[in-house]
């Protein structure tokens, strides 16, 4: 079952969380790279990781000791059709 476009857009409300894709955006990281790239400790990473992973934004891989996040990208698909259909039905009543 898809996610909802409400658990994708509380995932990206907090400014955290979008540095995180952000920096996701270049290629898989380990959460300690992230962490060093953010004024958040590792532990809150982890946490913010966590909300991304149960919004299917992100997606964790093992490689030998080290899980690696890296974008999902079907995981925008919830909000995009909810915008979509939200523009769309703005349009429609603009048009009328």
């Amino acid at each position: 079952m898809p996610v909802s476009a409400t658990r994708v857009l509380d995932a990206l409300g907090d400014g955290n969380r979008r540095s995180i894709l952000e920096r996701l955006a270049a290629g898989p990281l380990p959460v300690g790279a992230l962490a060093e790239q953010l004024p958040i400790s590792r532990p809150a990473v982890s946490q913010h990781l966590r909300v991304l992973k149960e919004a299917e934004l992100v997606t964790v891989s093992v490689v030998g000791t080290r899980h690696l996040y890296r974008i999902n990208p079907s995981g925008l698909r919830a909000v995009r059709d909810y915008l979509h259909r939200f523009w769309m039905t703005a349009l429609d009543n603009f048009a009328a």
